[in-house]
């Protein structure tokens, strides 16, 4: 197999979110693969922060402040973003939230606003980028889901509930987007090292010594394990593959887990 199946020189990718963490990790990685890269984010000091990172690791980034539940402004940024830097080949719905906080006592406001970002968001911003994909005669879109697409977890009810709509919206786009040559999948990351658990990742700490036994591989994932996930569904070495759910997550969703008592 050619390793110019997985070039992506030419192309130019949109990160929603890649300002930090897993959506800068993949964004990263589309680079590293040639993609010409441009990220959103809703506030100017974290697109300033992060346009410094990813000078530092040689590669340009095309920011523009945008927040991806207000339909409005994204069909008017889409047509700016592709006048100003080319036009949109791949798209990562990466922006999201989560709100950890126990059905009895979560309101329905603070619900609706997970759902919002995690669910309607990737909707809006597939619908404003699609419409140029067909044109064009075909496109990339990936959406950032998770293992909480499949299972359940304590005190995360709507980011589960988002997560799991993001799965069935992948694969309904990809029921109606496919003719087009347009290929829709789904990364599922499971638990990576980032900012965000450090301080859950000690030696020790209960929910670290969980994740390690729970997971085949017996680590936390780190960011760039991602790459390549992200860099084979925004290429042609998936112009076959649609619909589908990739799971990263080293190997969690394989099994039933192991008893407390066995090495």
């Amino acid at each position: 197999m050619s390793i110019k199946l997985f070039d992506l020189t030419g192309k130019r990718a949109l990160v929603t979110g890649g300002t930090h963490g897993l959506g800068m990790a993949i964004a990263t990685g589309l680079a590293e693969a040639g993609a010409e890269i441009i990220i959103n984010d809703m506030f100017p000091e974290k697109l300033e922060s992060a346009k410094k990172e990813y000078h530092s690791r040689g590669i340009k980034a095309h920011t523009f402040i945008l927040d991806v539940t207000d339909e409005n402004a994204v069909e008017k940024m889409i047509p700016q973003m592709e006048s100003e830097v080319g036009p949109i080949d791949i798209l990562v719905n990466n922006a999201g939230i989560i709100k950890r906080i126990p059905i009895l006592e979560m309101k329905a406001d603070e619900f609706r606003e997970v759902l919002e970002v995690d669910l309607t968001g990737p909707f809006i911003m597939s619908k404003a980028v699609a419409p140029g994909m067909i044109k064009r005669g075909g496109g990339k879109i990936i959406n950032m889901c998770s293992m909480m697409s499949e299972l359940g977890r304590n005190t995360v009810s709507a980011y589960a509930a988002a997560k799991g709509g993001l799965k069935m919206l992948t694969k309904n786009m990809a029921t109606e987007w496919a003719k087009y040559n347009i290929q829709i999948n789904g990364i599922g990351p499971g638990y990576f090292a980032t900012t965000q658990t450090a301080p859950i990742r000690v030696d020790g700490h209960p929910f670290n010594d969980f994740i390690i036994s729970r997971t085949p591989a017996g680590r936390w994932g780190d960011p760039s394990d991602l790459a390549g996930a992200a860099i084979f569904l925004a290429s042609r070495a998936s112009d076959f593959v649609n619909g589908i759910v990739l799971y990263v997550d080293g190997g969690i969703l394989a099994t039933i887990g192991k008893p407390a008592n066995e090495d």
